[in-house]
């Protein structure tokens, strides 16, 4: 027999909703405000503001420090200062519906409240506020049009434990061995991953650095977090490797020096590549690579091309034909190895094949490193000034290499209690989202979504908005997140309907609560780099 509680169908029971819990202790002083965005509960004295430099006490309200950033399609000049929501205060007390009614006149320099135009503004997450405890609704849940569709967008700064930095660095440069410690401040904070094609990939942060270790460590990680999230610079080094300065958007600095170029290929497709170029000027090609050096009489393109062979003999591990391993060990010198002297990797030549006068070229899979030599009586390489005609080659290499450039991805798991601020039933929320229903964005930017279970998703941080991260002292960090889709498909998913504000509401009052809002929004252009969030369905993979 089931067993019911005492208020199995009875009215009048459900929980009184409070903005804020009661102070953990009564001695707190009577100018003090006990601030519950997040597990840390500072107490903060009148004028200050909490450990995470996000809220403060001001005038005995808790108050988001930083403006909320919105976003237009297009900014004009001037248009873009800070301006405090109006009626903020006196909207407080009130319902959102009662905020609805408030219309009190905008600001000046704020937006017109032209309906026309909403479907040119979006509310981003960043400087929102958060909905911890996680029982109440999201700060902002902002209804407008798009393209005559009734749209919502619930708007929140989530608080991640569960999350990390992948790290994409262009470079054949050996910057460590896989699995290798990555160290910021002397504390373990990643390590390094899989090689990708002409990068070596880095992963830095994740919940066991933040809450498995020692509270330094955390501290640390959490602080390299936010800044490569806010598109600062780190500099980190890897046990048995390098020294590097990583930024988004920027060049890595490796043990002092700056990248320049990403190779643009490995030595077989370098063959492969060029192959037809320098037929007929060279006897000989060989592209010194760290993984896969290439050597064009006995790679398949020089077989196409019916290139006699040369009879050099590679030292290394020969995987086809043309195309060997483990020609040198990894480092900073041609091609990722460790070598200075290119002639360090041949073996010696086959006197019954090769012949004096034979040319050879050697260069790296850039370019940066270039070679000629001739073969004497001896069939010994000397190093000759290289023919113009070759030259044009090895600079058309180092022309297709893309400039290296540092990527930061953020990667975080949304699929917790962030979920409880858009709906009553949160895995709905996660079963819209894999249906394609819900468009999900970081500050405005697209957002990639993992397939499986949870929400998991993925952004390139130089695509959002400045100073889009922060960090509670739990330590976890904090990143905004926006969840678009049919205000139709909002109500069937179970979302907090009472809360829906117009966009002209929300950009005049701001959030719907008093405890912990922002108090002012500041304008920016959404980069033409991104789709509009409202136009687009989800990144899923």
């Amino acid at each position: 027999m089931t067993e019911h509680t005492k208020t199995d169908g009875l009215p009048g029971f459900e929980p009184q909703v409070l903005e804020r819990a009661k102070p953990r202790s009564e001695r707190m002083a009577g100018d003090k405000i006990e601030c519950n965005a997040c597990p840390v509960l500072c107490q903060i004295t009148e004028g200050r503001s909490g450990a995470c430099d996000r809220y403060a006490n001001i005038g005995g309200t808790l108050v988001r420090v930083d403006p909320v950033i919105l976003l237009k399609k297009a900014v004009a000049a001037g248009d873009n200062p800070v301006v405090p929501f109006v009626g903020r205060q006196q909207a407080a007390e009130h319902s959102p519906t009662a905020q609805e009614a408030a219309g009190a006149a905008a600001p000046s320099g704020s937006w017109s409240g032209d309906l026309l135009q909403a479907d040119e503004v979006f509310v981003t997450g960043v400087g929102s506020s958060t909905t911890y405890p996680d029982y109440k609704p999201a700060p902002f849940i902002v209804s407008s049009k798009a393209a005559d569709v009734d749209m919502v967008t619930v708007v929140t700064e989530g608080i991640f434990s569960y999350c990390s930095f992948k790290i994409k660095i262009d470079t054949d440069r050996y910057l460590g061995p896989e699995q290798a410690n990555i160290r910021y401040k002397g504390e373990v904070v990643g390590h390094v991953t899989t090689a990708e094609y002409g990068s070596q990939m880095l992963s830095l942060g994740g919940v066991h650095h933040l809450t498995g270790g020692s509270k330094k460590e955390g501290r640390l990680t959490a602080e390299i977090m936010q800044l490569l999230g806010n598109k600062q610079a780190a500099e980190i080094t890897i046990d048995g490797g390098s020294q590097i300065v990583v930024q988004a958007g920027r060049a890595p600095i490796v043990n002092g020096v700056e990248e320049q170029r990403m190779r643009v290929g490995c030595g077989s497709a370098t063959i492969g590549i060029f192959a037809k170029q320098v037929f007929g000027k060279a006897d000989e090609v060989i592209v010194v690579d760290d993984h896969i050096t290439g050597v064009l009489t006995e790679h398949q393109a020089g077989r196409c091309l019916d290139i006699p062979p040369s009879g050099v003999k590679i030292r290394g591990r020969k995987s086809t034909p043309g195309r060997y391993f483990q020609v040198a060990n990894p480092g900073t010198g041609w091609g990722g190895t460790d070598i200075a002297d290119p002639l360090s990797i041949i073996e010696g030549w086959d006197a019954k094949v090769a012949w004096p006068g034979l040319q050879l070229l050697m260069t790296s899979t850039t370019g940066e490193h270039a070679a000629w030599f001739v073969l004497d009586e001896n069939l010994v390489p000397v190093q000759m000034p290289m023919p113009v005609e070759v030259q044009a080659v090895v600079d058309r290499i180092g022309e297709n290499c893309e400039p290296s450039l540092t990527t930061v991805l953020f990667l975080g798991g949304a699929g917790g209690s962030l979920r409880a601020g858009v709906t009553e039933n949160p895995v709905l929320l996660t079963r819209s989202i894999k249906h394609a229903l819900v468009n999900v964005t970081c500050g405005g930017a697209p957002a990639y979504v993992w397939p499986g279970g949870g929400i998991t998703v993925m952004t390139d941080v130089s695509r959002m908005p400045d100073n889009s991260f922060g960090t509670v002292p739990t330590p976890a960090i904090v990143a905004p997140i926006e969840f678009t889709m049919r205000l139709s498909d909002y109500e069937a998913l179970g979302g907090h309907m009472e809360y829906v504000r117009s966009l002209s509401s929300v950009l005049e009052h701001g959030a719907w609560h008093n405890d912990g809002a922002p108090a002012q929004r500041k304008w920016m252009q959404q980069p033409d780099i991104n789709a509009w969030p409202a136009a687009v369905g989800p990144m899923l993979g």
